[in-house]
C-alpha cells in the first residue's frame, strides 16, 4: 500500500484509537500519530519505523505484525494477549513530530495521566526523551526508568525508533524496549537479530 504526499496530508489532525488490553502489562507511549499510521490506522505504520522491528528483536513480540499496511485482527491479539497496550501522548496526526508545541505535549501529559490511571498497567514506556522532556516539564530527565512513576505504574522513557532517529540501531531499540517490558513482566520470546 503506498499513498500519494496528498492522500496522506488528507489524514492531517486525524486521531487514532489506542490499542489497549483490558488489563495491560505494559503500555507505549507514542509522541502522536505520524500521517501513514492515521492513513492505516495502525501505531507506528510508516514502513521506515523500527518499533515492531525492535520488539520483534527484543522478543516482546513472537513475530513481525504487518504494520505499513495496517495491522490484522491477528496482529492486534497478539498485543492485547501479551497484555502490551500503545496509544500517544498527543492524539493529533502531523506530519513531524516537531509540528506539536508544548502545550500540547503538556495537556497530552495531563491526559495520559488520567488514562493510565484508569488502565492501570505495571509500567508505562514513552517513546521519545525530548517530547516526555516537554510534556511532563523535566528538562534535565534522562532515558531509562525514572525516578517518579505515572498514576500507580512504573515510568520508563525509551529511545523514538523513527527514522529520524538514525543513530539508534534496532539491536539498540531492543534493548531499550526489552527493559520495561521485564519490568512489567512481559513473557519474553529469546531475541533475535544483533
Amino acid at each position: 500500500m503506498g499513498f500519494t504526499r496528498a492522500e496522506l496530508e488528507s489524514y492531517r489532525d486525524a486521531t487514532v484509537g489506542d490499542l489497549m488490553p483490558e488489563h495491560p502489562r505494559l503500555v507505549f507511549v507514542g509522541i502522536n500519530p505520524g500521517l501513514w499510521t492515521a492513513a492505516t490506522g495502525t501505531h507506528f505504520a510508516h514502513p521506515g519505523n523500527r518499533f515492531y522491528p525492535a520488539l520483534r528483536a527484543a522478543g516482546i513480540i513472537p513475530r513481525l505484525p504487518g504494520f505499513a499496511n495496517g495491522m490484522t485482527d491477528a496482529d492486534r491479539r497478539m498485543f492485547l494477549d501479551a497484555g502490551v497496550g500503545i496509544t500517544n501522548l498527543v492524539h493529533r496526526a502531523t506530519a513531524r513530530a516537531d509540528e506539536l508545541d508544548r502545550s500540547e505535549l503538556r495537556e497530552g501529559a495531563e491526559r495520559l495521566e488520567r488514562d493510565v490511571a484508569g488502565w492501570d498497567p505495571l509500567v508505562v514506556a514513552i517513546v521519545g526523551l525530548t517530547a516526555y522532556r516537554q510534556g511532563f516539564d523535566r528538562p534535565k530527565a534522562r532515558a531509562g526508568r525514572q525516578e517518579e512513576g505515572i498514576a500507580r505504574a512504573e515510568l520508563w522513557v525509551v529511545p523514538n525508533p523513527s527514522g529520524l532517529n538514525a543513530h539508534a540501531t534496532v539491536a539498540d531499540l531492543a534493548r531499550a524496549y526489552a527493559e520495561p517490558a521485564r519490568a512489567a513482566g512481559v513473557p519474553l520470546a529469546p531475541p533475535i537479530g544483533g
